[in-house]
């Protein structure tokens, strides 16, 4: 069982790395707790909405609008999505 979980968390992050990879045009070298509106030049309003239906769709699940503004970066991604039960 507990290797099953260490697979999952893998294709996780590797669905969480992949819509960053596809909204923004990243390189997965780049992606870190740093990458985010203050550093991605292109990220905008119309990025972040994207990168909310990746997220949305990769992993089956409905932000709320709050969690949707907080989507600011790499790692408060990562933190929305412990709150939604998606370990990465």
């Amino acid at each position: 069982m507990r290797n099953l979980v260490k697979i999952d968390n893998m294709e996780n992050i590797e669905k969480y790395n992949e819509a960053f990879v596809h909204v923004f045009g990243a390189q997965k070298v780049d992606l870190n707790d740093n990458y985010g509106k203050d550093t991605v030049e292109e990220w905008d309003s119309v990025h972040q909405l994207s990168l909310v239906a990746e997220l949305e769709e990769a992993f089956d699940i409905m932000l709320d609008p709050e969690d949707i503004m907080e989507l600011t970066s790499y790692k408060n991604g990562k933190d929305l999505l412990k709150k939604y039960e998606i370990e990465l």
